[in-house]
């Protein structure tokens, strides 16, 4: 068996030594930085995780609280009003670890309450919920993901009340949702078999849903009363990647019968998540 050719691992090295050259020199453009990181993928330089995760880092920036938050209408809330036999029953069903605790409305946020902290007063056999509720934390839509990473970081938290530009409660946001955004989802043993959070309105954009890419279609057009022609395909990310042929990376786009499916999530192998927005018809 011959050795590989001399010159062809000079090429490589070339190739690599000018990416790197171009890479920690001054770049202004973050689409250029991009090109540059999945050079250095192809070069094996990094893996395709890693450079999901890059990807995912600096896309966080470019996001705010109110692209990634769980809208009002779709909050697990605990009412304080209610019997507490309800709300176990409630909390125990939901197998969250925290839950917004509202008084009478929806949009009358409290404060937070933690699981344990309800287990610690039922052993105590305490029936008053509101003196180990947390203080609940509020930030406006607009906020920054970047920014509201260092706030979970710096304050502990991991939950917060979205606000609108009114100052209504316009969703939560935690910080399982923000770090999502980076390395993909993070699942749990509640997680499986449950789809209501497949599909979520984004509350502060018309017409505009978040959708995980493994939603069946059939649950997209019931949901959205549509019809889209799911062919051989059964999830929505598999009609994504068909029409794409080949796995889109993140933040690209397509437009598929009447929608414009944006990746938000991706790796080298799959969608993860996506953006779906219904487009105006021609005539009106």
């Amino acid at each position: 068996m011959s050795d590989p050719s001399p010159s062809a691992g000079n090429n490589r090295k070339n190739r690599l030594e000018r990416m790197l050259g171009r890479l920690f020199g001054r770049t202004d453009d973050k689409k250029d930085l991009i090109e540059h990181l999945r050079e250095a993928q192809e070069l094996d330089v990094i893996d395709a995780d890693t450079m999901s995760m890059i990807e995912g880092v600096m896309q966080v920036a470019d996001l705010q609280v109110s692209d990634l938050m769980i809208p009002r209408s779709q909050m697990d809330v605990v009412d304080i009003t209610a019997p507490l036999e309800e709300i176990l029953e409630h909390v125990i069903s939901a197998s969250h670890s925290r839950f917004p605790v509202i008084e009478g409305r929806r949009d009358n946020v409290i404060g937070i309450l933690l699981a344990k902290d309800l287990l610690r007063c039922l052993v105590r056999e305490e029936r008053d919920l509101h003196a180990i509720l947390r203080p609940a934390v509020f930030v406006p839509d607009s906020r920054r993901l970047n920014v509201m990473l260092e706030d979970f970081r710096r304050n502990r938290n991991h939950m917060v009340i979205v606000i609108d530009e009114y100052g209504e409660v316009a969703g939560i946001i935690t910080i399982e949702d923000v770090l999502e955004q980076i390395v993909g989802d993070i699942e749990d043993e509640h997680d499986s078999g449950r789809d209501e959070g497949n599909i979520v309105a984004l509350a502060s954009q018309a017409d505009r849903w978040r959708v995980r890419a493994l939603t069946p279609i059939s649950q997209f057009n019931e949901t959205l009363d549509v019809s889209l022609d799911s062919g051989q395909m059964e999830t929505v990310g598999g009609l994504v990647t068909d029409a794409f042929g080949r796995v889109p990376r993140r933040g690209e786009s397509i437009e598929i019968e009447g929608f414009r499916f944006e990746i938000r999530r991706a790796d080298a192998r799959q969608i993860h998540l996506l953006t779906a927005e219904r487009l105006a018809s021609p005539d009106g």
